[in-house]
């Protein structure tokens, strides 16, 4: 597995990594345990701020993991790290990478990539990002509940507060719940509609 990112420049914002991984169908569960194990371990390093994968379809061999790290140094720790080889020793005959990307911008789960760290391996052609007009449905989908949530569970203990402190509140509170919790479980529910026809 290729799995040596091109050197970046240093930023000191998140940055999200993409990779696409082929995995034979009889694998399946296997792959699920060996991206659990990727996960648990990455957790532990400072800086990760979350993991998802998303598959096309059942059928697909194709599996989309991200991960996200709060700086380019903090990625590098993780991905320099022995746990991290170790783990990818582990998956040597299990999975194929395709595909390896860094991406950045305000929600990197699905936000266009800045940055290709390794060249398609089948393709020359970066798969295009869903239009701007879904990825705001999505997020808007995601932070409404969220606030009107939030708006009721506070209404209680800060009615008599000025509204500047009001909001401060609920978006100390939102921020965390959308990055790590939200958004992520969003993007993978709504992964078929977001990529509908993008290659086409």
């Amino acid at each position: 597995m290729t799995q040596t990112p091109a050197q970046a420049s240093p930023s000191a914002g998140p940055v999200t990594v993409a990779i696409t991984r082929r995995v034979r169908p009889e694998d399946e569960l296997l792959m699920r345990a060996w991206a659990d194990a990727g996960t648990q371990m990455a957790s532990h390093f400072p800086g990760f701020l979350g993991s998802g994968w998303v598959r096309p379809s059942r059928q697909s061999t194709d599996w989309h993991m991200l991960y996200r790290f709060d700086s380019r140094e903090s990625l590098a720790t993780w991905q320099e790290s022995n746990e991290r080889n170790r783990w990818l020793t582990a998956g040597t005959n299990l999975v194929e990478d395709t595909r390896i990307e860094h991406r950045t911008g305000i929600e990197g789960w699905f936000d266009e990539p800045t940055e290709h760290a390794v060249a398609d391996l089948s393709s020359s052609v970066a798969p295009p990002a869903p239009p701007r007009w879904k990825q705001m449905v999505v997020i808007w989908l995601a932070f409404f509940p969220t606030s009107l949530a939030l708006g009721y569970l506070f209404a209680p203990f800060t009615g008599g507060w000025p509204v500047w402190a009001r909001v401060l509140l609920s978006t100390v509170v939102a921020t965390p719940l959308m990055t790590y919790l939200i958004l992520p479980r969003m993007t993978r529910l709504f992964h078929p509609w977001l990529t509908r026809g993008l290659d086409d």
